[in-house]
């Protein structure tokens, strides 16, 4: 396993780097269960590209607009939380990041997240810790648009995760993934459409299909192998395959497939006004796996009806200094 130095924190990285007015900071986590029972996301945002209330605040205060965004998935323990908070309640470092009572920190080679969140819309308590240890870490950066005004890197495409939490009661390891994205605008006015997918693959290679509709520029396709001893291999890109759309906000979605096979959803995970998650099964360079998956509509984020919706699940705590 590599050992997580404070090198590894490049300044782009690193909790405490610069983010521009109008621009966006977020560190990404997916992990699911050995026996694929359970699953989470956790979204860690400064200058949320989410919020209604950033948007409405015309983007000047990034730091003013953090949240901690967790889901847990499973058949009888699923909860959502995302408390967005100001300023005065963020505290951060190259090496952690704490918005309100919930808060990220790299203690040696494992990032430990601990969460102590209220949900929504049900307002049941999500309370426990991650511990997520990358198997190797990426250090290349990869554009999204011609533009290069969005920027992604894979810091742990494969990682150890251990989930314990009390609230709901569970525990479980498996396999995850650990990302970072920055931008200096809008997701919504630089894309209108995306989709995203990583998975496992049993040769211990993790492979991420990136597709982006940039609105200015064409659409830009990555389809990467992230190979066990830490190196990286841009590989021919399978078909597209387009996914049925989700059945109540009916978002499009697409993926890419080996030739001759045929995806399947297995489960979808969040069906929101404007983005879906979503399990995944497809043969991809020649293995089964099952992919976490998300599209984000950038039209549907930008509409005002679409903003007006968010605050229902995405609440707002905010103090003076």
């Amino acid at each position: 396993m590599a050992k997580m130095k404070p090198a590894d924190i490049s300044r782009q990285d690193g909790f405490d780097a610069p983010v521009p007015a109008g621009g966006y900071a977020w560190w990404y986590l997916d992990a699911i269960s050995e026996n694929e029972d359970y699953g989470l996301t956790m979204i860690a945002f400064i200058g949320s590209v989410f919020s209604p209330y950033y948007a409405w605040a015309g983007r000047t205060e990034p730091l003013n607009h953090c949240a901690i965004n967790i889901a847990l998935y499973g058949r009888d323990r699923t909860r959502w939380a995302m408390t967005e908070r100001g300023s005065a309640d963020v505290e951060r470092s190259a090496q952690s990041f704490k918005v309100g009572p919930s808060a990220l920190n790299w203690d040696g080679d494992t990032l430990v997240i601990d969460i102590n969140e209220r949900g929504m819309p049900l307002p049941q308590r999500v309370t426990g810790q991650i511990r997520v240890r990358p198997r190797s870490i990426n250090r290349q950066d990869f554009v999204l648009d011609a533009a290069k005004r969005h920027t992604w890197r894979p810091i742990a495409p494969s990682a150890s995760v251990e989930a314990s939490f009390s609230a709901p009661g569970l525990t479980w390891s498996g396999d995850g993934y650990l990302d970072h994205n920055r931008g200096v605008e809008a997701l919504e006015d630089g894309f209108s459409y995306w989709d995203w997918s990583r998975a496992q693959l049993d040769s211990g290679s993790t492979a991420v299909l990136y597709n982006t509709d940039p609105r200015t520029t064409d659409p830009r396709t990555l389809s990467l192998l992230f190979r066990p001893d830490g190196s990286v291999e841009s590989v021919d890109p399978p078909p597209e395959h387009h996914l049925s759309p989700t059945g109540v906000f009916r978002i499009r979605r697409r993926t890419r497939a080996d030739p001759g096979t045929t995806p399947r959803i297995v489960r979808t995970l969040e069906d929101t006004p404007f983005y879906s998650r979503s399990i995944v099964d497809a043969q991809l360079f020649g293995q089964r796996a099952a992919s976490f998956h998300e599209s984000f509509d950038g039209d549907r984020l930008r509409s005002p009806v679409v903003k007006l919706m968010l605050p229902f699940r995405m609440p707002r705590l905010a103090r003076s200094r």
